[in-house]
């Protein structure tokens, strides 16, 4: 490993509360030391690299990806998945169970971490399912799987209806110091919907799925956690009323957090005019008033963290009638540069969006990353905040396309990114 001195550059660690010019000394892969302002040379042993006044920061941690590693690798595999994780500035990963075979074993937690340490490019860490094959009647092997380093664990994709087996999957949770993860959608309620229940659903002539299926599974969910004193983690989060589910929880000392998406932020069911399908989610994107609230609860914190849902789908699949393609969008590339609008519009500051990508998400699941800290791993992105460009998912290197936000012009694009002071992008 080089031991390298980043110089000429501004520095932005959430963690730390810091934003300003700085240096950074990395040694063995790890940050040696972090100093403000400006120095006059480079230590003896180190070698220079001049970031030209670029940005730098923790590299971003995504805590909700699907790699399709293994079964279905014609969208994804773990390689590509990686790499677009690093194009995209993002360090580490954390990947969801719905792979086929289900994650709810060892064997198969093992296999994604094996073929992540031979890629080597971004760190990939493994969520396991909550019950065997994600079909909600039996917990899974929970135990095991974090002894072989699953993070979390979540039947995401699917929601456990079962409340008194969810409560029971909290408590063993609890007991090994993990989040369960819950994809809060009643499915009785929202069943075979493809977009958000109201007026333009109607319109259009397609299925809805109602706002109130997230939210009364919130409901449940933060409920069975208080219950039981263990974290729980809301993913994608889409509704103003489960938001204020959430910021009531917090209030009342629930060990809850939540997340939401880029696309959640920046898109509303309008998207789907036109029966795009690279505009369906699930959850589905719902109202304008919904994005507002979700706006909202980033800039106060009761979202603690930005998360892509990274979902990647084949273009035979999604060019299906609406009804029946796959919902879900890939985001790894995109994420910055999106959140960044928030920023350029005056939203967000830019403390708070990297803070959103990198020591939130980091803390919400419990990970040893998402900091610049004297002896932390020297995973750091750098970016240009100001740089315009066109998004163009043809240069993308994920195997899939499926992106919303294919020909948009945006602002921020990630130059590089370093892992353990090497860099891979």
């Amino acid at each position: 490993m080089k031991n390298l001195h980043l110089k000429n550059l501004r520095l932005l660690d959430p963690s730390r509360r810091f934003d300003g010019p700085a240096e950074i000394l990395v040694e063995n892969g790890r940050v040696r030391e972090v100093v403000e302002g400006r120095t006059s040379g480079t230590p003896e042993g180190f070698e220079a690299a001049d970031l030209g006044g670029l940005c730098a920061a923790p590299a971003f941690v995504d805590v909700h990806v699907h790699f399709r590693d293994p079964g279905q690798t014609y969208k994804e595999d773990i390689e590509s998945g990686s790499k677009a994780a690093a194009a995209g500035g993002f360090g580490t990963v954390c990947c969801m169970a719905n792979t086929r075979p289900v994650n709810d074993s060892v064997s198969i937690t093992r296999y994604i971490q094996d073929r992540a340490r031979l890629v080597d490019l971004v760190n990939v860490r493994p969520i396991g399912a909550v019950t065997v094959g994600l079909e909600g009647k039996k917990l899974a092997e929970i135990g095991s799987m974090v002894a072989a380093g699953a993070v979390a664990i979540s039947d995401d994709g699917r929601c456990v209806m079962d409340a008194a087996l969810f409560r029971r999957a909290l408590e063993y949770a609890r007991g090994f110091g993990i989040p369960v993860i819950t994809h809060a959608e009643d499915e009785c309620l929202c069943g075979e919907g493809s977009m958000n229940e109201g007026a333009l659903s109607t319109r259009l002539g397609v299925r809805g799925r109602p706002a109130v299926g997230e939210n009364v599974m919130t409901y449940r969910d933060t409920k069975l956690a208080e219950l039981t004193g263990a974290r729980l983690h809301v993913a994608h989060v889409t509704t103003a009323q489960a938001v204020k589910i959430i910021r009531e929880a917090k209030d009342r000392g629930v060990a809850v957090t939540a997340e939401t998406t880029p696309h959640n932020l920046v898109l509303d069911e309008r998207a789907v005019i036109g029966y795009n399908t690279n505009a369906k989610m699930n959850p589905p994107l719902r109202t304008l008033l919904d994005q507002a609230a979700l706006r909202e609860a980033v800039r106060d914190g009761t979202i603690d963290c930005i998360a892509t849902d990274h979902a990647p789908h084949s273009r035979d699949e999604k060019a299906r009638d609406f009804d029946l393609a796959p919902p879900g969008v890939i985001g790894l590339e995109t994420a910055f540069p999106v959140v960044m609008k928030l920023v350029h519009g005056g939203e967000l500051t830019l403390l708070r969006a990297v803070e959103l990508l990198t020591s939130g998400p980091a803390k919400a699941i419990g990970l040893d990353c998402g900091t610049l800290k004297p002896g932390a791993p020297a995973d750091i992105v750098v970016f240009d905040p100001g740089e315009e460009y066109r998004i163009d998912a043809k240069t993308f290197q994920s195997k899939s396309r499926n992106c919303p936000f294919d020909g948009w012009d945006v602002k921020g694009r990630v130059k590089a990114l370093y892992r353990e002071g090497r860099k891979v992008w």
